[in-house]
């Protein structure tokens, strides 16, 4: 019976760039998905005829333009059309518009506070000196403090040395920045609501934590690292629906030789003599291999793909105590006309861009009140943009999509499971808030998808529907993510490997865990990595 070379499970993002490298090495890789599509939580799906769903993620930044090159992704189909501005509407009738001329945006600051626009430069000063720090980590291994090794106490230094580039007044303000809620670092630049509110959003998405909990502020500088096209800090739709990023990978690693097999859900992960040596799928059948990647979450991968007696307690422990919160929900609107928000001016640029209706920090606080109560939020953040107004592909003429990303959605309602009457509850919340502010919105509904925490860990397999598979704190994060000791894509099983976004750096459609964890593996076999690039200097 045939030994591949490596076997990759989950045909999520992560895992395709993980098997392009390896199979561009020169191995022979299989990669086995459960559903019957490749694509993970970035996927684009035909629900209803005629509209493409970009069902789970939604926009392209954070996916390393580095990847895209080594993997010619642009060849294979992937286009990302970069989308400007956006806007938060407000309780008054008004709405904050943004654009990425920082002239503009400025000036619109100054509608509302002449003193915020003038600290609006100093804050991206200082945010971007943060990026700065962090966004060359992105793509490499982080060091284990531990080690004496030589590669390990190399990165120490190069991380020493970083650090010791700062000022004294920088060093302290980095150390104050990774650990303080976002409410509280806006609080130092801005006085009125809604401008806070705007860049708050940025340090919630997809995190089980409020604008005021400790930690929210390094969460908005994880979502400011992206870029489109050289832009740095721009998002996109691809073009297409996010299933485009992973179809084009898919492409890439089959032109490569590289083999899917869709409808093969892992039962668990083979283990002979500490050794990972295959898995066997749900219906009974065995693949064999020499390695073993995992693209499904730290929890998932340990506690349920691999026998407990293959691991040391100390390691489940730690596994078991890794935050994996769902706190997200999706609602995805197939609409028969462009829906008219009365705020904005008729043909506005914003209708291009993300839309928000949560004018103030308090009120995204008190939508996480909800959550921890155990409950959706009556008043939820909604992240709404509407792809067809940039990418008429989604849609039939004059028809458009639109995708509402929801915060918060509690993993269980008052301590049970979701039900179809929660989730029917939880979109209704979501209609109502945009019905608000655009009169005859309901009617122009054709039809609804709705994804709670329990659809999409039943479906993408994501523990609780964390999106980010597991929480971006400062104690999940370099060397601690997902648990100290095994922050290298390494496991305790000898020849299984971890590449998902439980891993370093973390979450979002950002292909750098797939790309780190398959260096790791080609240095354990002592293959050359002359195909990656390194990671640029970009800020």
């Amino acid at each position: 019976m045939k030994a591949w070379d490596a076997i990759v499970i989950g045909g999520g993002h992560n895992g395709l760039v993980n098997a392009c490298y390896l199979q561009r090495a020169g191995l022979d890789v299989l990669v086995v998905e459960k559903n019957d599509w490749v694509g993970g939580a970035a996927t684009s799906r035909e629900l209803t005829p005629g509209f493409l769903y970009s069902n789970c993620s939604y926009v392209c930044s954070l996916f390393r333009p580095e990847i895209m090159r080594d993997l010619e992704l642009p060849r294979f189909g992937l286009q990302v059309i970069s989308y400007e501005g956006g806007a938060v509407f407000t309780r008054d009738g008004d709405y904050l518009a943004n654009y990425r001329d920082h002239d503009a945006h400025r000036r619109e600051f100054a509608r509302f506070s002449r003193r915020d626009a003038e600290a609006y430069d100093r804050y991206s000063r200082d945010v971007t000196r943060q990026c700065r720090f962090i966004q060359p980590l992105l793509m490499r291994t982080a060091p284990d403090p531990t080690s004496f090794k030589p590669r390990d106490l190399g990165e120490l230094l190069y991380l020493g040395k970083k650090f010791a580039g700062l000022t004294a007044e920088e060093m302290a303000l980095t150390l104050r920045f990774w650990t303080m809620s976002i409410s509280d670092f806006l609080d130092e630049y801005f006085e009125t609501d809604v401008i806070k509110a705007n860049f708050a959003l940025s340090g919630i998405i997809g995190t089980a934590l409020g604008p005021m909990s400790p930690g929210t502020a390094y969460v908005l500088l994880h979502h400011y690292m992206g870029e489109v096209d050289g832009s740095v800090g721009a998002w996109g739709y691809a073009r297409g629906g996010m299933g485009a990023v992973t179809r084009a990978l898919a492409a890439s690693f089959r032109a490569s030789g590289g083999t899917i097999r869709t409808g093969a859900e892992v039962d668990h992960v083979l283990v002979r003599n500490g050794k990972a040596k295959g898995v066997l799928l749900v219906g009974g059948e065995e693949i064999y291999g020499k390695l073993v990647i995992s693209n499904a979450d730290v929890k998932r991968t340990f506690l349920k793909l691999v026998e407990e007696k293959e691991l040391p307690d100390i390691f489940l422990r730690r596994v078991r105590n890794f935050k994996i919160r769902g706190s997200s929900g999706k609602v995805n609107i197939a609409l028969d006309s462009l829906p008219e928000f009365p705020a904005l001016p008729k043909d506005s640029p914003v209708y291009r861009a993300d839309m928000h209706f949560t004018d103030s920090i308090e009120r995204m606080e008190r939508a996480y009140d909800d959550w921890k109560a155990g409950r959706w939020s009556a008043d939820p953040f909604l992240d709404m943009m509407i792809p067809t107004t940039l990418d008429p592909t989604m849609a039939p003429p004059g028809k458009h999509f639109m995708s509402c990303f929801v915060q918060y959605a509690p993993p269980k309602i008052d301590g049970r499971d979701w039900t179809d009457a929660d989730r029917d509850g939880f979109a209704e919340s979501v209609i109502a808030q945009i019905a608000a502010y655009s009169p005859g919105f309901r009617d122009r509904i054709v039809h609804m998808e709705v994804r709670t925490p329990r659809e999409i860990e039943a479906e993408v397999g994501l523990t609780e529907g964390n999106i980010f598979q597991g929480e971006l704190t400062f104690d999940q994060l370099l060397f601690n993510r997902p648990v100290p000791g095994y922050a290298q894509y390494r496991s305790p099983v000898g020849g299984l490997y971890m590449c998902g976004s439980s891993t370093h750096p973390g979450g979002g459609v950002m292909g750098a865990p797939g790309r780190n964890a398959a260096a790791e593996i080609l240095r354990d076999l002592a293959k050359p990595t002359s195909h990656m690039s390194p990671a640029h200097d970009v800020i």
